[in-house]
């Protein structure tokens, strides 16, 4: 299934669960307890760029998922690659659609690529047109997205144990709902 159409189903699952509020989260037993832990908790109302939080929220759920994918020797974002790769089965993406799908610019995908082309998990293909490349998921690349999935599982869990399953997914949908707005990639319309 197509990213876009998957994530469409996604986002109408969405429309149909309750909205995240706020300050949802800050209720959880399992994430209340570190806040109140800190030496000067954060002043949520007074962080006001949305960017910021983002980012500052990725960079916190990435190095959960890093820490758990370390032992197969992939970034998170490799897996994510062999992840996208290994759900399209044999109708292999080219540069530009794999990108697209990861809501990544093409030449963050092509460095992010040239490790797994060298370790043998991924083959970049000519197309019938020779200006397009498809990228291919190996025997060697399905073994180790296998062995990634094993530990992105693990991840996953402990997420959902401080989050709450709801919580994730109605985050997970709402982001992914962001994530393919094309309207926030610019300022016009």
């Amino acid at each position: 299934m197509p990213a876009r159409a998957a994530a469409s189903q996604e986002i109408a699952r969405a429309a149909s669960a309750p909205p995240i509020r706020v300050y949802a989260p800050l209720t959880n037993p399992g994430i209340c307890p570190i806040i109140l832990r800190m030496s000067a908790p954060p002043k949520f109302d007074q962080m006001p760029c949305h960017a910021t939080a983002f980012r500052k929220a990725a960079r916190r759920v990435t190095q959960l998922y890093e820490s758990a994918m370390a032992e197969t020797g992939l970034r998170s974002t490799q897996f994510a690659i062999l992840s996208e790769l290994h759900h399209r089965g044999d109708k292999p993406p080219t540069l530009a659609e794999l990108a697209e799908s990861l809501v990544i610019e093409r030449s963050a995908l092509g460095h992010t690529l040239r490790p797994l082309e060298r370790d043998g998990f991924v083959v970049l293909q000519e197309g019938q047109d020779r200006r397009q490349r498809h990228i291919v998921l190996t025997a060697e690349g399905k073994a180790k997205f296998k062995e990634g999935v094993e530990a992105w599982r693990i991840a996953q869990e402990r997420f959902e144990e401080m989050l709450g399953r709801a919580e994730a997914r109605n985050l997970r949908l709402t982001l992914l709902g962001l994530a393919y707005d094309d309207r926030l990639g610019k300022l016009q319309d």
